[in-house]
């Protein structure tokens, strides 16, 4: 399990099953899976992702850390980040829900954990029509390559 992180607004928490109602209503918006595909989950469903992501990774070279952010001011959780972690280079992800996009939590919560795995190459996938993400990315220290996967381009900062 991931230590907690602080940053100046947002608490990095490290996901518990207890979050899974919680964030169950902050994912609910269906726009945020207009990049990423899917549907929201239910908060049943949701719970079942939390005991599989909590429950580790099958392969010992490989680390899942993920965090909810609370945010301070307003005591309650807007998104999550995630980072699939390996010796030498770490996926990242992110996602804070609708009611709190456009304040610039995203990005602050992802510079915490760029800045966590530094020595690593430090990876994103980012639809091409995702401006915001995209901005997320860069401002967490990424930027685009010519690869792509799956239709997302790639972003990475060099460890």
């Amino acid at each position: 399990m991931p230590d907690p992180l602080r940053t100046p607004r947002l608490d990095l928490l490290p996901l518990r099953v207890e979050h899974a109602e919680e964030m169950a209503a902050v994912l609910a918006d269906p726009a945020l899976h207009t990049f990423i595909g899917g549907s929201p989950l239910t908060p049943e469903a949701l719970r079942a992702r939390c005991e599989r992501l909590a429950a580790g990774s099958p392969d010992p070279d490989v680390s899942w850390c993920n965090w909810v952010l609370r945010l301070r001011a307003e005591g309650c959780l807007v998104g999550t980040v995630q980072a699939t972690v390996t010796a030498r280079a770490a996926e990242i992800a992110w996602v804070v829900g609708t009611p709190w996009q456009g304040r610039g939590l995203a990005s602050e919560a992802a510079r915490a954990l760029v800045g966590l795995l530094a020595g690593r190459t430090v990876i994103a996938h980012i639809h091409p029509g995702h401006t915001a993400s995209a901005a997320v990315a860069r401002a967490a220290g990424l930027a685009p390559t010519d690869a792509w996967q799956d239709g997302e381009v790639r972003w990475q900062r060099s460890g």
